[in-house]
């Protein structure tokens, strides 16, 4: 897999996806395909825009059109220090050469949508594809909230892009909120007269003590993961920043804990002197896959037919899926076989490309047969 290699070895962190973007047109134009790029690199903040292929399904005897399916992968990765360096260990598994990242999150998805326009392009396939690359996804899914997703005639839809091993398929996911706070303290000398003085480092410090943080439930967790504050250590802090984050596929239990963390905050706010100031977003929003869900289906034959048992399972991050499925287009998150993303252990065994490759053609295959 050079293309793979190759694609790893061009830096893409989110923000910087001009040189990825220009290489993954450019192969696919070499094969006589037609790209378009779409406008959402301001708005996503990201490097380049949107890439979209669309390739024709083979005529029909008939005369029918079988419609489309799509798949998406994205172009950008979480930032690393240096070169990115590829190497094949002796177990044929695929490794950072370095303390960087691999970029196989999301390049070896990105890679496999490469092979199947390439394949596509020679011999069309039984149902037509729309191959989706999106930009500035690691930094809250930007790019696909930026894609102008009626352009689409895809009824159903695959994102490769969980990290964990061939068969997983990803039936539901968490609405994602975040949370900062900003106290407001008095300064003061630390020596001379610390009474005069509010801390505000200390009143977020015991907002936090009164968070249930962590795992909440089953489906719910919560997170405080910045805190800074302060101008030096002889001054008693009168500014202190806090953010985190609160993650449930119930909405409601979301929303709940997120109203904990900012009373939290507003009671500590209150008893230390100081003041607070609360914003919260949305980051994205949660789903579950219905049973009767075709891509779902789809999924599941697919990766039985290819030896796998699929595993229905629940995760706790968010992927362009959430905004597709949130828009109403019945999108499935599959497992692509990479490990140890966003870390310098991150690894793809050589075989799990091609199996992915022989998985998603399977899904085509089928989706074909059912028109």
């Amino acid at each position: 897999m050079s293309r793979f290699v190759r694609l790893c070895e061009i830096s893409s962190p989110t923000g910087e996806e001009r040189a990825i973007a220009d290489a993954v047109r450019a192969e696919l134009e070499s094969f006589g395909l037609e790209v378009t790029e779409d406008d959402a690199a301001g708005p996503a903040g990201a490097g380049a825009g949107n890439l979209l292929t669309r390739i024709p399904a083979a005529p029909r005897e008939d005369g029918s059109d079988p419609g489309y399916v799509m798949f998406c992968a994205h172009l950008d990765t979480v930032p690393h220090d240096g070169p990115i360096k590829v190497v094949l260990d002796d177990e044929e598994v695929y490794r950072s050469a370095g303390d960087t990242i691999l970029g196989a999150d999301n390049k070896a998805a990105v890679a496999v949508l490469m092979e199947m326009a390439a394949r596509a392009a020679v011999d069309p396939p039984p149902i037509g594809l729309e191959l989706l690359f999106t930009v500035a996804e690691e930094q809250g899914l930007l790019g696909a909230k930026a894609f102008d997703q009626s352009l689409l005639r895809s009824k159903v839809g695959f994102v490769l892009d969980h990290a964990t091993a061939l068969g997983e398929v990803i039936t539901a996911a968490p609405t994602h909120i975040g949370i900062r706070a900003d106290f407001k303290g008095v300064e003061a000398h630390a020596g001379l007269t610390p009474e005069s003085g509010r801390s505000a480092i200390a009143a977020a410090a015991r907002a936090v003590s009164e968070m249930k943080l962590g795992r909440i439930d089953d489906e719910t967790t919560a997170n405080i993961g910045l805190i800074s504050g302060g101008t030096s250590g002889n001054v008693i802090p009168g500014h202190c920043r806090v953010g985190g984050e609160a993650r449930s596929v119930d909405p409601v239990r979301v929303t709940e804990v997120i109203a904990e963390m900012t009373d939290a905050m507003i009671w500590s706010a209150s008893e230390s002197g100081c003041e607070v100031d609360v914003v919260t977003s949305k980051h994205f929003t949660g789903y579950r896959v219905e049973e009767e869900s075709p891509a779902l289906a789809l999924a599941e034959e697919a990766l039985q037919a290819r030896g796998h048992e699929p595993v229905r399972v629940t995760t706790g991050g968010g992927s362009d899926a959430n905004v597709f499925r949130e828009r109403g287009m019945d999108c499935l998150l599959l497992a692509n076989g990479t490990f140890d993303n966003h870390t310098a252990d991150e690894s793809v065994p050589r075989k799990n490309l091609s199996e992915m490759l022989a998985i998603c053609e399977e899904i085509v295959t089928l989706a074909g047969a059912r028109g």
